[in-house]
Parts: C-alpha cells; structure tokens; sequence
C-alpha cells in the first residue's frame, strides 16, 4: 500500500490489519480497519475533502484532531461528519463538500 507507514515502532505492522473498501465521490477506495476517513483518503492520495462552501476554495485535513472542521464530509447522507474523527467502514459512503449559492446579491445588499 502506498501512502501509509507500514511498519510503526509502537503501532506495530499494517499487514495484520484487514482490508476494506469505502466510496469517495463516487470512486473505490482501500482503507485499513479501524482507520480514519481522513487517514484512508490521506494514504489514498486524496488532499482535498471538501470546498468552502462560499468561496469554492478546497479544503483538506488541517488540525487532523477534530478541533478545525475543516474536513467535514458527508457520510452514509449525513451531513457536517469530521474525517478525521470518523473511523471508516466496509462499503461506507463518503462525499465531499460543494459550493453553495450565496444568498447575498452582489454588493452586499441581500434581497
């Protein structure tokens, strides 16, 4: 597996640790069990999780110990779940964040 450490002094060996498969926006992932959705889309290559929901900028993992917010996904339909909190599971759903419409006309003046 690339992407993830394989072998940790005190964790010990990922290859005693099963295998599972999760979506992403519609794509197949492989995590480990007992893994974040941050860690597994992290080790999977994915850097972004979501983007500001006004600006459209990407946002990704930041603080990675759930005091940001900043990798809120949805999972299983439910909305505003952190990634780096949520341990993933076998055939889990997980969808990133979109741009919203902004409610304010242009200049500031709301309508």
């Amino acid at each position: 597996m690339t992407g993830r450490i394989e072998h940790h002094p005190i964790l010990g060996s990922l290859e005693n640790r099963k295998q599972i498969l999760f979506h992403f926006d519609g794509k197949t992932y492989t995590a480990c069990e007992s893994e974040t959705i941050a860690a597994a889309l992290l080790a999977n290559g994915v850097r972004t999780l979501r983007v500001h929901e006004e600006k459209g900028t990407p946002r990704g993992i930041y603080c990675n110990i759930g005091h940001c917010f900043e990798c809120r996904v949805t999972v299983n339909g439910v909305k505003g779940i952190r990634a780096c909190l949520t341990l993933v599971e076998e055939g889990m759903n997980v969808e990133s964040g979109v741009q919203l419409p902004v409610p304010f006309k242009e200049g500031g003046h709301q309508k």
